[in-house]
């Protein structure tokens, strides 16, 4: 399984958020946002935040770093490497399956990823067959799109998509982020669609409205 850096709330866990990091980051990189979602004292979401293994990364000449899959092209709706896309969605599934053993149910699972790591959320959550609590999509992209409308599940058909991307994003374009919804509106999900004007990073508006959904969804009063 995933080495992952566990975040233990101050009550007994009810809720769990997984959140995978982008490409050459690693677990810690979101830890510090937890304290800025000012949740309740007593909000029982235990936060998971796992480190993708380490790869060579084709497109950054092979250097080795962490990464969720290989990146093989600059054309970044066809360069996700869908063998390592699917593996990394296995890896998260055990993460889960670790988290239901542990008492959460499955409905109070949300998943979360920026960039690369929104990726493997996405995948992971639309494909998982039994209903998570939403997920969060943070300057992302769909991958294994020509699939989506043979394997995503029923289960999680309705759950909640917060799906945010910055309008001047110089890394994943904005055009790329709107094609990635449109398929997933063309397969019957709704997606809450979030822009700001932000390169690829977050912004604080966007914490404000990441920490609002995570209440309403996990409901956390």
């Amino acid at each position: 399984m995933l080495d992952s850096i566990t975040l233990d709330p101050p009550t007994p866990a009810t809720a769990c958020v997984i959140w995978m990091h982008g490409l050459g980051a690693d677990g810690n990189d979101f830890v510090p946002l937890v304290p800025e979602l000012d949740l309740p004292r007593n909000h029982g979401v235990r936060f998971v935040f796992p480190n993708a293994p380490t790869m060579p990364v084709t497109i950054n000449n092979g250097y080795v770093m962490r990464a969720w899959y290989d990146i093989v092209g600059a054309e970044l709706d066809k360069r996700a490497d869908e063998s390592g896309v699917r593996r990394s969605q296995s890896q998260i599934n055990e993460l889960i399956a670790d988290q239901r053993s542990k008492g959460i149910a499955a409905n109070k699972i949300l998943l979360a990823g920026f960039s690369q790591g929104g990726v493997i959320a996405m995948q992971t959550t639309l494909r998982y067959p039994e209903k998570l609590a939403g997920v969060l999509a943070l300057s992302t992209y769909l991958a294994c799109a020509d699939t989506m409308g043979s394997e995503g599940t029923l289960a999680n058909k309705s759950t909640p998509i917060f799906y945010a991307h910055g309008t001047v994003d110089p890394v994943i374009p904005m055009r790329l982020a709107q094609q990635s919804r449109a398929v997933l509106a063309t397969h019957g999900y709704t997606v809450e669609a979030h822009d700001y004007g932000m390169p690829h990073s977050l912004c604080a508006e966007e914490v404000d409205d990441i920490a609002e959904f995570l209440k309403r969804v996990l409901a956390v009063a």
